[in-house]
């Protein structure tokens, strides 16, 4: 039996005529990308001299890898605060408890709402004004605790979306064996829904660390910010500008990468091995009759 499709398949006249356009759309950006760069060395934005600071290594050990150190360190400690609050508040969003469920509805769609520059200016002049912290370390933490809400708001939805998108089979068959409504949600459904979060987590993941780069606007000493100092001082801030986001790239792809890997691999000793296993169960069903 054939599978169910969303469109026609194409055929050979159609995929001859999309692969033209595909080559026609290579060409397109190709040329434009030829003009940007003619325009940018009638300016003389490709001359060498200012792009040779980037091969100082005292460019990289004073401004770019401290601001590197900087962005990441942010942003591990907003993907955990995020993971923590995420489940968390999913889980709240799952609870039988009707004041439960609404308290975390409330809680995530706030959040939700919020932009994420305002949450971090909120909280500098927040924290600056209480004085509970160093006052090198307001940056920091405003911009931890402002990531941490917006995106473990978007985790907490990805969390309660993964378990109501998964079979009533499974809750029916954790309840079928003795265990509460709860602990089915604990130990059976969430960590499914996790296994197939992680496509949509991954894209989170780039999305918090591009968005440290906003720690700039209140004083964060993040890879944008030391870069654009770089440029300030040297006269190629375009140049520095383009090399980090040439280091954003490189590092959102990695972590993209590494995600797909691990979904792939995860999807082997689950899904996957249960669905190769199956069919010829049922194929000596058939034969035995």
């Amino acid at each position: 039996m054939s599978e169910l499709v969303l469109f026609d398949v194409p055929g050979p006249r159609t995929r001859r005529r999309m692969a033209v356009v595909n080559v026609l759309a290579v060409l397109a950006v190709a040329a434009l990308g030829a003009w940007a760069l003619v325009l940018l060395d009638r300016k003389g934005q490709l001359a060498a001299d200012l792009w040779q600071p980037f091969l100082a290594s005292s460019t990289w050990v004073d401004y770019l890898l401290p601001g590197l150190r900087d962005t990441l360190r942010a942003a591990g400690l907003a993907i955990v605060a995020s993971a923590v609050f995420g489940l968390v508040f999913g889980l709240g969003r799952l609870s039988g408890s009707r004041v439960v469920r609404w308290l975390s509805g409330t809680v995530v769609e706030f959040f939700r709402a919020v932009p994420v520059l305002l949450m971090m200016i909120f909280f500098y002049q927040g924290i600056s004004q209480l004085r509970v912290v160093e006052p090198r370390d307001v940056p920091l933490l405003a911009v931890v605790l402002a990531l941490t809400l917006y995106n473990g708001s978007v985790f907490a939805e990805l969390v309660r979306s993964g378990v109501h998108n998964l079979p009533r089979g499974q809750r029916e068959a954790a309840l079928a064996v003795g265990l509460r409504p709860a602990q089915s949600l604990r130990l059976v459904e969430v960590p499914q829904a996790l296994i197939a979060m992680l496509p949509a987590l991954a894209s989170q993941l780039v999305v918090i660390l591009k968005d440290t780069a906003l720690g700039a606007i209140i004083t964060y000493p993040e890879l944008l910010d030391a870069s654009r100092r770089f440029g300030s001082g040297n006269g190629n801030i375009l140049q520095s500008l383009l090399v980090a986001a040439l280091v954003f790239i490189v590092i959102n792809y990695a972590l993209t990468s590494f995600a797909q890997r691990l979904a792939s691999q995860v999807g082997r000793h689950t899904a996957g091995a249960a669905k190769a296993e199956a069919p010829p169960l049922v194929v000596a069903a058939r034969a035995d009759r």
